[in-house]
Parts: C-alpha cells; sequence; structure tokens
C-alpha cells in the first residue's frame, strides 16, 4: 500500500483527496503545513506528497525546496496560479507535477498514480536493506552497523536477511527451521535462539529491530 502525505491549510481539501486516495487503495497522511511536512519527512518514509502552495508558516515551494534535501520523494504542488511562470517554477523547484485549483480529485488520483510508476520506473534495482545504521549488503552478503563491517557466520546472516525481508512479520521457530535449516533439521531445540542471541550483540544497539514474540518466534519491527 503505498503511502501518500496530502499538506494543505485548509481541512476540506485535504479530506477531499484523502476521501478519493483511500477509495484508490493509498494510506494517507495529513499535515496542516510546510513545517509539520518537513518534521513528518524527517521520521516517515511516504510514496507521494500532495502539497498545497500557499500555507502559513512555510509556503509549499520552499517545503518542497527543504525536502529534496532530506528525502526524493515525488511531490505534486497544488495551486491556485496556474499562469506558466507559476508552472515553471515549481518544475524548477524539482517537484513532479503542477495542479491547478480547483482540480478533479479523479484527475488528481490519476497523476498520483502517473508519478507512482515513473518513480519506480526510473528508481534503480537496490541490493541493499537499510535500517537507520544497519545496512545489509545482499550482492556481497556484507552487513555495516554505522558504517563499519560486522562479522557475521553464515546462518546469523541468512537468519538478519530472512527476517529484514519480512520486517514487521512474527516468524514462527517452525518457518525459521524450514527456511534456514530446511525441514530436514535434526538439531537441538535451543540452537535457533543461540543464533538470534549472538546476532543481537553483533548488531549493537540495532538489535532493537530484532523482537521476540512470545510462544510465537521472532519478528524483525522497524
Amino acid at each position: 500500500m503505498s503511502k501518500l502525505l496530502i499538506v494543505d491549510d485548509e481541512e476540506m481539501i485535504r479530506m477531499l483527496i484523502k476521501k478519493y486516495a483511500e477509495f484508490e487503495g493509498y494510506e494517507v497522511f495529513e499535515a496542516k503545513n510546510g513545517l509539520e511536512c518537513i518534521e513528518m519527512v524527517r521520521n516517515n518514509d511516504y510514496d507521494v506528497i500532495i502539497m498545497d502552495v500557499m500555507m502559513p508558516e512555510l509556503d509549499g515551494f520552499s517545503a518542497a525546496k527543504e525536502i529534496r534535501k532530506i528525502k526524493n520523494i515525488p511531490i505534486i504542488i497544488l495551486s491556485a496560479r496556474g499562469e506558466e511562470y507559476d508552472r515553471i517554477h515549481g518544475f524548477e523547484m524539482g517537484v513532479d507535477d503542477y495542479v491547478v485549483k480547483p482540480f478533479s480529485p479523479k484527475e488528481l488520483m490519476l497523476r498520483v498514480g502517473a508519478v507512482l510508476r515513473r518513480s519506480v520506473a526510473k528508481e534503480p534495482k537496490r541490493d541493499v536493506l537499510e535500517f537507520e545504521g544497519l545496512s545489509i549488503d545482499l550482492l556481497s552478503r556484507k552487513v555495516y552497523v554505522d558504517g563499519a563491517k560486522v562479522d557475521l557466520s553464515p546462518k546469523e546472516y541468512e537468519i538478519l536477511v530472512f527476517l529484514a525481508k519480512n520486517k514487521n512479520i512474527a516468524i514462527s521457530r517452525e518457518r525459521f527451521i524450514s527456511e534456514i535449516w530446511g525441514y530436514d533439521y535434526d538439531g537441538f531445540d535451543r540452537t535457533l535462539d543461540t543464533h538470534i542471541k549472538m546476532l543481537r550483540k553483533n548488531l549493537g544497539v540495532y538489535s532493537k529491530f530484532i523482537g521476540t514474540v512470545r510462544s510465537v518466534g521472532y519478528i524483525f519491527e522497524v
């Protein structure tokens, strides 16, 4: 489910867009001004931002400029000004689309879909999983903590990758055994726990991502 951030000081506009976006299957978040938007972007990831230009605290163009310094998130600008100069200024600021008010919510959703497709098409294939300062290079099978390489055993690495690729999903002990060791596994029951313990030790502060689900198994929570 793609995450959509709507930034507009008019509640009715946010409610209108949210209604159509949720109907299209988007997970919707809201901000009332540019400063609030920037703070949300610092702490969360979004797939598309729909942002008004004229807002208190910080206007849309200035907010877009600051967002570009933090993350590369597609931005669709909403504006009551449709002059060529304003549209050109928006694109020069790095926005991905420019929609003039009043607008058709259905057309806006089509534009969101088009921006998302373009974003996915130009995004290079990632072979690195990153969670804050924890980086997992899938090609080289190397793991880094705050830029420093950590040495994991083959099984520890496999467990970490399996957890990370299934983030926020509780994984049962039985599934761990079948995926990591195979169905012919005949080791001791505590083998998985021992590997998890060593993995947590090697990850240092980022062991916080690996949680225990009582009577079930483990989970990689982000």
